[in-house]
């Protein structure tokens, strides 16, 4: 099936798109690295009032949609159409409408009740008109089911950071210790939301210690909460200690980023939290609050989290580097050591133009397509590790409740995430022994029915869900009591922080827990081609793209969570459940080649005249019967209370 050809996309934003705050900023980096990456980008402005809009904004973003052409795709940011649902609904028949939302506009914080409704109320309908939705974060993904809209519908691509950041921390390693009076760097608008008041009595608490901190950010956008910020600075004597520059362009900031010691954002809520990583990617070590999607920052080296809106915390995490250099020097080398691992803007563009063609263009040859889980089952089910099937079915017997008086025992929980088709909760229905109740967990409905009803037809006893396991919801998505937690082909697809919130929940109810066929990064053709090396690299980088909870751990999922598990006191088996296809597997071989062609084409869009070739042959072969594919998969069985020495090792 052909792949949705992005050629060209608009933006529009409200007011002046040059604007320095973290979502203009945002919108100008993904469009120059899409126009980098071969798509005709580009970013318009909108005269008016924005977000509770005055007439002036609802005549703008009615006159830029007229002006485009009939199945224009248009990227509306959500200040721009969250307050205005009958313009977006006006347009949403003749143009592709996508929404970029950073976060919900009723999440903004000093609301009064009646703007906080209306404003839900607003954007929820106005997401109902569009035809898909991108966010920044995949907090902001979740967040976005309070307002209706399925997760079938939603995308994600996480900010990145250019190489002013980078180009800082390379200047910043000649500084080799800690100034004696620290500066202290926060970058945000002033405004209520980032909570630059707290961070002022914060620090007046530590006037006896000596540092300087630097405000950067508008001034001008709130001005009533910058006076309030001054003369917090002022009650407290504090004039000489604070500078408040004002928004500041590339250069300036840069020099700021160089000076600084450590960064701090006191923000109570954040849709992503752009700041963060770029302090970070510039060597910075940081405090910041949990507020909304900073949350996701909890366990980064070099971050110190604090619950938002607590001054007392903030404190105290100021007053650990201020009162001890050691500790700040300590924090900055971990923070240059994690720097070199930071996403750029080229991944966020890779990560929307992917979400684009999941969302908007016609269903690929993938993981999800049911045609292809159809074909892959067989070669599936020939790859399962018998010995930790026998392994999973020994210890759950050992699980079976026998109450006193009671004549039947009761059945035990099974929980199968992504359950598509229950290929993997039949193979297992197969071969355990205990009485069992399934409980599928799939997004699709129409595989969640179709696999409900092939385990009725052999007389399991069927609970569906269906909904996307999120990491920030997975507590409440999942079944408790609960038994065993599988899934097939799933945690190489799944972000580390999805993971670490799968084995905390996992933990809790002391479930077993058996992943297979999860990719582990190798595969082999027969005969070889000259090309199988580049497709191969193309193909492991993309593996590690954001598949819907954020950058995917790809082959290094299963060695991740065998440590989480093992770290949790798990005992841990891990073995090999290679495919080995061949002629008798033509279809299943042929949609792998071809989905393995446009993972490549989509992380180097210039090699489809050697790939296309490539593709050619490999077909040529399969058809004459000359082909065999090999692709290492490894399983994974986890039991609870059950840790064995050497775990470690």
């Amino acid at each position: 099936m052909p792949a949705f050809d992005i050629r060209e996309v608009r933006f529009l934003v409200p007011g002046d798109p040059a604007q320095n705050t973290g979502g203009y900023r945002y919108v100008r980096q993904l469009v120059q690295a899409l126009n980098e990456q071969g798509v005709s980008a580009r970013v318009s402005g909108l005269p008016g009032q924005f977000p509770k809009p005055d007439r002036e904004a609802a005549t703008s973003l009615d006159r830029a949609l007229a002006d485009c052409p009939d199945n224009q795709l248009v990227v509306l940011d959500g200040l721009a159409m969250g307050g205005l649902p009958e313009v977006v609904a006006g347009h949403a028949n003749r143009l592709k409408l996508v929404a970029l939302v950073h976060h919900p506009l009723a999440d903004e914080t000093g609301l009064a009740e009646a703007d906080r409704e209306w404003f839900f109320n607003s954007e929820r309908d106005a997401l109902g008109h569009v035809h898909a939705v991108i966010t920044t974060s995949p907090y902001t993904r979740t967040r976005l089911a309070d307002f209706g809209v399925p997760a079938a519908r939603i995308g994600s691509a996480e900010p990145g950071v250019d190489d002013l950041f980078i180009d800082v921390l390379a200047n910043r390693r000649h500084r080799a210790t800690i100034a004696q009076k620290p500066t202290l760097l926060c970058v945000a608008q002033l405004s209520p939301r980032k909570a630059q008041h707290q961070l002022v009595e914060a620090l007046a608490e530590l006037a006896d210690v000596p540092w300087r901190c630097v405000l950067v950010g508008s001034t001008e956008r709130d001005r009533d909460y910058a006076t309030r910020v001054r003369n917090a600075i002022a009650s407290h004597g504090l004039e000489d200690r604070f500078e408040l520059t004002g928004e500041l362009h590339e250069d300036a900031l840069a020099h700021w980023y160089s000076q600084a010691d450590a960064f701090v954002f006191p923000s109570l809520y954040e849709g992503y939290g752009m700041a963060v990583d770029e302090a970070l990617a510039a060597g910075l070590p940081v405090i910041c609050s949990d507020g909304g999607a900073l949350s996701r920052m909890a366990g980064r080296e070099g971050v110190a989290l604090y619950p938002a809106g607590d001054i007392r915390a903030l404190t105290e995490q100021l007053q650990r580097w201020l009162a001890s250099p050691q500790t700040l020097q300590e924090d900055r080398r971990c923070a240059e050591s994690a720097a070199g691992g930071a996403r750029r803007w080229r991944d966020t563009a890779a990560d929307f133009q992917a979400a684009l063609q999941r969302l908007l263009g016609p269903a690929p040859d993938s993981l999800f397509d049911k045609e292809w889980l159809e074909a892959r089952e067989p070669a599936d089910h020939r790859a399962r590790s018998e010995a930790l099937t026998d392994r999973l079915n020994q210890w759950l017997q050992r699980q079976i409740p026998n109450p006193v008086g009671s004549t039947e025992a009761e059945p035990l929980v099974m929980a199968d995430i992504g359950s598509g088709r229950a290929s993997n909760s039949l193979y297992l229905s197969s071969r355990l022994s205990v009485p069992r109740v399934w409980h599928l967990i799939e997004q699709d409905a129409g595989l969640l029915a179709l696999g409900e009803a092939r385990l009725r037809q052999i007389g399991q006893t069927v609970v569906c869900h269906n909904l996307m396991v999120t990491s920030e919801e997975m507590e409440q998505q999942l079944p408790t009591p609960m038994h065993l937690l599988t899934a097939s082909a799933l945690i190489d697809l799944v972000s580390e922080d999805w993971l670490r919130s799968l084995t905390t929940a996992v933990v809790r109810r002391q479930a077993a827990v058996l992943m297979v066929l999860s990719y582990a990064g190798d595969f082999e053709l027969s005969p070889p081609d000259a090309d199988d090396a580049r497709l191969k690299e193309l193909v492991n980088s993309h593996q590690h793209r954001d598949k819907g909870s954020g950058s995917a751990l790809g082959p290094d999922a299963t060695n991740r969570f065998c440590q989480l598990l093992q770290d949790a006191g798990y005992a841990v088996d891990i073995d090999d459940s290679p495919w080995h296809l061949d002629r008798n597997d033509a279809v299943a071989v042929e949609s792998l080649l071809r989905g393995w062609v446009g993972a490549a084409l989509e992380q180097a869009p210039d090699a489809s005249v050697w790939l296309g070739a490539w593709l050619e042959r490999r077909l040529g072969q399969l058809s004459a019967g000359e082909l065999r594919v090999t692709v290492t998969h490894q399983d994974l069985l986890a039991l609870p209370g059950e840790r064995r020495d050497g775990q470690d090792d």
